[in-house]
């Protein structure tokens, strides 16, 4: 069995460079050569993890199938590679400083003094070669948050130096970092590229690749200058330009021979240039597909991150209906009942956007209102489908004041409810459904008939459930219970077949849609759109 291969990915200069796009392409790169790979994130911050974090910080919290609340890098992972990822693929400083003080409470480490240097950086070693020595992937990529020079990433880029030297020539380090045009010289400028590498050259790191991120093309002789300043062979100085999808990085890696280089350093066989065919007529139908469908994302975020798996599964829905996919943010605090129509009329199809707390939620009930009167092709997700049942509790069945005890813990009509062995738990992440969950699709559903099967999985990230006292009565008035949970019974899916396309679920679909597997749902929710669009 070969020794598996480190690829160490690190950013300077700025923030939000792409260094998940980045991974992401190696590894979709890697993957077409037929090595088996997977891609991990280190992240400096001292929470435990970003389920606690608002989204405003942090965009959204994507939860893998083992039921681990992660960065949202994870969701690029695995949207470009199909892999699925696992809690020991997200990993922060305060997991690791969680883990090194409850083994020094356990007097593990025989009474020394715990330092940064051995005892942190050790445990974030260990951490990192975890999968490998697990697993036996031919590739681990690791991707570390933060940009070099930051104090909270030292002790990361510290484990990273060291495991340079114990790995030897099986480790490779990817530096990202930008060379921005100044528009009064009318001139690139090397110089913050310069300083980021000789930053990381004082931290022990000499880097063996090089991408940069610019607007303008980079001529041979900046790059030339690049790879002397840096020392680093002119070959491995890759240029990335901004591209008109994300998705077009990992083919323009592949014409900057980011893969080439990769496996020179490892000393490896480079062999024939993957064709990449999927991938390649994802993006013809992308590029072909001219006319526009408009959705409306009713929600309380204003940040496109806060619901980046919603917009790229709708992203990749329209690609396979020959549509492109316009989203419009409409935010729920400032919806009424005055401004509903003027706000969603000229949408094509809405989608009701999870979250958590009472914020927003009257403008999400009027918008589910509206989108059932008008008959228009309505998703509601996690919260959204929440919504829905609470909308139609009121309006049709006729409970004023039917809500979530999360909303409202004394009203008399808890449609949403906390389940009772929840009740007494106090940690926040501990009374939450998270991770996958097998669904049981009823005969004759639509969404039976959408997913084509009659039992599914999919992740949750929740922590109310549909009261089942109340299920006859919804099932009676018109809203089905068509996906239950096969153990415990509990409504995933609710649906108004008398509509055309009016379903919510309790789960996140938008977690497990791909480039290459776009998800059922949602292929059949920008379907139903463009109907709509089409028969107005």
């Amino acid at each position: 069995m070969s020794e598996t291969k480190y690829i160490f990915v690190t950013g300077g200069v700025a923030s939000s460079l792409g260094k998940g796009i980045i991974s992401s392409s190696i590894g979709k790169l890697l993957q077409a050569r037929g090595f088996n790979i997977t891609i991990q994130k280190f992240d400096p911050y001292i929470n435990i993890d970003p389920g606690t974090l608002n989204p405003y910080e942090h965009g959204e919290c994507y939860v893998t199938d083992d039921g681990q609340e992660t960065d949202l890098d994870l969701g690029h992972y695995e949207r470009f590679t199909g892999i699925q990822t696992t809690r020991n693929n997200n990993v922060t400083t305060g997991r690791i400083y969680q883990s090194v003080i409850e083994k020094e409470r356990r007097g593990d480490y025989l009474g020394k003094t715990i330092q940064v240097i051995p005892h942190i950086t050790d445990e974030i070693k260990r951490d990192m070669l975890y999968l490998g020595k697990k697993h036996h992937y031919d590739f681990v990529i690791t991707e570390v948050g933060g940009t070099v020079g930051d104090i909270e990433s030292l002790p990361f880029l510290e484990a990273i130096r060291q495991l340079k030297w114990d790995l030897g020539k099986n480790a490779v380090c990817v530096h990202l970092a930008y060379v921005p045009y100044l528009a009064a010289a009318k001139e690139l400028k090397t110089k913050p590229t310069q300083h980021s590498v000789k930053e990381l050259q004082s931290l022990g790191i000499q880097p063996d690749i090089l991408v940069l991120r610019a607007e303008h093309e980079l001529n041979a002789g900046l790059r030339k200058k690049v790879a002397n300043f840096c020392n680093v062979a002119p070959d491995a100085v890759i240029q990335s330009l901004d591209e008109p999808t994300i998705y077009e990085v990992p083919v323009r890696m592949q014409q900057e021979k980011l893969d080439v280089v990769i496996l020179q350093k490892l000393e490896m066989p480079v062999g024939e240039t993957p064709g990449l065919g999927p991938w390649r007529s994802f993006l013809e139908r992308r590029h072909k597909a001219t006319e526009i469908i408009n959705i409306g994302l009713v929600g309380k975020y204003d940040l496109q991150d806060a619901y980046k798996s919603i917009l790229e599964a709708l992203s990749q829905a329209g690609t396979y209906n020959d549509y492109k996919v316009k989203t419009h943010f409409v935010n729920s605090e400032k919806l009424n009942e005055e401004n509903v129509a003027c706000e969603l009329e000229s949408m094509d199809g809405v989608v009701i956007c999870p979250g958590f707390g009472q914020r927003g939620i009257e403008g999400k009930l009027i918008a589910a209102k509206y989108c059932r009167e008008q008959n228009k092709p309505t998703f509601g997700i996690c919260l959204g489908m929440q919504m829905m049942v609470i909308e139609f509790g009121r309006n049709v069945l006729g409970y004023a004041d039917a809500n979530s005890i999360e909303m409202d813990s004394k009203t008399t009509n808890n449609v949403i409810d906390i389940m009772e062995d929840q009740k007494n738990i106090t940690n926040m992440g501990g009374t939450m459904r998270l991770g996958g969950y097998e669904c049981q699709l009823r005969e004759n559903s639509k969404v039976r008939g959408i997913y084509g099967k009659e039992t599914i999985r999919e992740r949750h990230r929740h922590r109310y459930e549909f009261n089942n006292d109340y299920r006859e009565e919804y099932e009676r008035n018109g809203m089905e219970c068509v996906g239950t949970n096969p153990d415990c019974d509990l409504v995933e899916i609710v649906e108004i077949p008398t509509l055309k396309w009016y379903i919510g679920t309790q789960f996140h679909p938008e977690y497990s849609s791909t480039v290459l597997h776009p998800h059922p749902l949602f292929l059949d929710f920008v379907k139903a759109a463009i109907e709509n669009k089409n028969n107005r």
